[in-house]
């Protein structure tokens, strides 16, 4: 099986182990990676992170279009997410980290980044604990170079006044063209 296939396969047999962790049956649509990385200043961003990338189809949009000195953190959970990214994304500028969303300061400290211009997330919001949910909502806002921007997408619109609390400005668009149609959001802090 390709890998393309392979990743597929990988991530369907997880939604249906833990569907509250992925959302998703299927991995997210080039209509919806479009709407969400549309905001990206790709001149400018040179640290990026991302939350829960499963089998890697945003992080390989990401790849594409970032600078051959700009860097990729992927934080990951699953460890078989973590294990197929490491296997099928050949990359120096990627790092895939086995570790939660939770601990971004701590994943930067490591690595000496002290911040970051990106930070990108489908981790499904409305489903984990709230003192989580809002912990990973302020680590983000927290580990953001001024100018940066938090993009996020989810099937439901649940998180938007959690998100709105931490930040200064939220924008929020929608992409039918996805199974299942999903929320982006444009997270940023005041200049």
């Amino acid at each position: 099986m390709n890998g393309y296939l392979n990743g597929q396969w990988l991530f369907a047999s997880h939604f249906f182990k833990h569907p509250g962790l992925l959302g998703s049956l299927i991995p997210s649509s080039r209509h919806l990676i479009e709407r969400l990385l549309r905001p990206v200043d790709w001149s400018r961003a040179r640290r990026i992170v991302e939350y829960g990338p499963g089998v890697g189809t945003i992080t390989k949009r990401l790849l594409a279009q970032m600078a051959p000195d700009a860097r990729l953190l992927a934080l990951e959970l699953n460890p078989d997410f973590v294990n197929y990214l490491r296997r099928e994304v050949k990359d120096p500028r990627l790092e895939v980290v086995r570790m939660s969303a939770a601990d971004l300061g701590q994943a930067l400290q490591e690595r000496d980044w002290g911040a970051v211009d990106y930070a990108i997330s489908g981790i499904p919001f409305s489903t984990m604990p709230s003192t989580i949910r809002d912990h990973v909502l302020r680590q983000t806002r927290e580990h953001l170079h001024p100018g940066g921007e938090f993009l996020v997408y989810q099937f439901s619109d649940r998180v938007r006044p959690h998100l709105e609390r931490t930040f200064d400005a939220v924008e929020r668009g929608f992409v039918l063209r996805n199974f299942l149609p999903a929320h982006c959001y444009r997270c940023t802090l005041a200049a």
